[in-house]
């Protein structure tokens, strides 16, 4: 499967609006609803070749390992694309912002050692095809490190968080979806599931449709795939 930076427009995502807002917001979240510490778990033992996928403002950068060798970070929004390189200019590893979409993704295939999506899968159009443009681009062996919202375990969040992805949510949050089922989806793409955690965030205060997250790692299986 070739790389696919021809099937989408450079720009296929344009919330400048939601961008502006998300680029405020997010910072205050690192530092108060106790996300940055999420990061920091997320990333932690790294190395070799990174893809992230969906960097936004690039709040993930300065949380790299330095065995870390090389960051490709896929961002399709313009405005916050520019934030995410001015963030590349103070990590403490090489980061090259570039612009793409999840469901094709701008790189050769078998080139990274892993890929990271941090809360960007609820806002993909396509998460089955993202996932196999994540798996693709991914050596054999390789990690996909998430952290995602995720569908809430009690049938009143559920039921809520479905409600809301048919109407509002997505209109006003850049295209979030709240309850789509992470897990379930990473298996059907072919990954082999490790270790995970369900957490809420914030750990205090209100619960929001978006709280139910989940973080953790799953493989590219080793052997060869090439015909999947």
């Amino acid at each position: 499967m070739p790389a696919g930076s021809d099937r989408i427009p450079r720009d296929a995502v344009h919330h400048p609006l939601f961008a502006r807002f998300y680029a405020r917001f997010s910072v205050s979240a690192d530092l108060k609803g106790g996300i940055a510490a999420h990061r920091a778990e997320l990333l932690s033992g790294l190395s070799g070749r990174v893809i992230e996928i969906g960097a936004g403002n690039g709040l993930n950068f300065a949380h790299y390992p330095a065995a870390v060798s090389e960051v490709v970070a896929i961002e399709p929004e313009r405005s916050l694309r520019q934030l995410a390189v001015s963030s590349a200019l103070r990590a403490e590893v090489p980061v090259d912002v570039v612009p793409g979409a999840a469901e094709a993704l701008p790189v050769k295939s078998e080139a990274f050692d892993a890929a990271v999506a941090s809360l960007v899968l609820c806002t993909v159009r396509d998460v089955p095809r993202a996932l196999a443009e994540i798996r693709r681009v991914l050596r054999p062996g390789g990690e996909l490190r998430f952290f995602e919202h995720g569908l809430g375990e009690g049938r009143a969040m559920a039921t809520t968080q479905r409600v809301l992805d048919r109407t509002v949510w997505p209109l006003l949050f850049g295209g979030c979806h709240t309850a789509r089922d992470t897990l379930a989806s990473i298996g059907a793409a072919g990954f082999e599931l490790g270790a995970y955690r369900r957490l809420t965030v914030p750990e205090k205060g209100p619960r929001l449709p978006s709280s139910p997250c989940v973080l953790g790692v799953a493989r590219r299986p080793s052997v060869s795939d090439a015909s999947r």
